[in-house]
């Protein structure tokens, strides 16, 4: 079986039985499509010194990307071991570098108040209220917000219905200032920019699926009117909210099955951010600091 014939079949598996998103598929098969490219054996026949090799001659790259390989080779070749067409792992004993902790800026209280303090004039308005609101108050992803549909949103029990990564779904609560801010965009302005009859609840000017950029721009246009200085984006505010959430007394795991994480590790970065906070605080307030 050749290299490409070998790739295609593992990429069949990732998105049709493990239903991996499309962009975490594509990052796997750019990798192991470079390897191939660098390397040119079977894969299935090489040796851990070859992978660690081609991994040494990516010294430009960060700790993170080749981490991002190494978990890549690791499940690619265990996919084959599996199938029986290997009888070892060449890349089981490589080891991943190890990664800088970088924490997720954040919004204070103050700044997200600014930030959704909109004067609405127009549907656009409302709609972007509608937007802003929905981040901070569910934490869901970019791409979550602009797959969602009439259908996922039930205002009369302050729901929405997310399918996040691996089609999972989760069912989010939301607070009283998104549920007014969505149920005003949809029952007063939505219809007017609804030209080609979607049923995406966010459109866009032309009536259309509103975009992940678009979304970035309306943040960053907002961000410049009210005067915030931090880098924001829509990965800001689901990690604002999971912050905010905390810092109240939030039970860590259920902040985990809000944001959509499989893994409880990936969600304790959070705990980092209230151990900063402490300790500013700390110095900040106490006699002997």
């Amino acid at each position: 079986m050749n290299n490409k014939l070998l790739i295609s079949k593992f990429i069949e598996y990732l998105s049709l039985e493990r239903n991996y998103s499309q962009n975490t598929v594509l990052a796997y098969k750019n990798d192991l499509e470079k390897l191939n490219n660098y390397i040119k054996k079977n894969l299935l026949s090489l040796e851990t010194d070859d992978l660690r090799i081609y991994l040494k001659k990516q010294n430009h790259l960060s700790n993170k990307t080749i981490a991002h390989k190494i978990s890549v080779f690791k499940a690619f070749y265990n996919f084959y071991l599996r199938s029986e067409k290997i009888s070892s792992n060449p890349s089981l004993n490589l080891i991943r570098p190890k990664q800088e902790v970088k924490l997720p800026e954040y919004l204070t209280l103050e700044e997200v108040s600014t930030l959704l303090e909109i004067n609405i004039k127009t549907p656009y308005d409302a709609r972007n209220k509608a937007i802003l609101e929905l981040l901070y108050s569910s934490g869901i992803r970019i791409s979550e917000l602009v797959s969602l549909e009439m259908s996922n949103l039930d205002l009369d029990n302050c729901i929405i219905r997310v399918m996040g990564k691996g089609k999972k779904e989760r069912i989010i609560p939301l607070g009283d200032y998104a549920i007014t801010a969505l149920t005003n965009y949809i029952e007063n302005y939505r219809d007017e920019i609804n030209k080609k009859n979607t049923n995406y609840i966010f459109i866009n000017n032309l009536g259309t699926k509103i975009s992940r950029q678009f979304i970035f721009k309306i943040i960053k246009l907002e961000c410049q009117k009210k005067g915030i200085k931090k880098n924001v984006s829509p990965h800001t505010l689901r990690h604002t909210f999971a912050t905010h959430l905390l810092k109240n007394g939030a039970d860590l795991r259920i902040i985990q099955e809000l944001l959509g994480h499989e893994n409880l590790s990936t969600t304790q970065i959070y705990t980092h951010l209230s151990n900063d906070k402490l300790h500013q605080d700390y110095d900040d307030f106490h006699p002997r600091s």
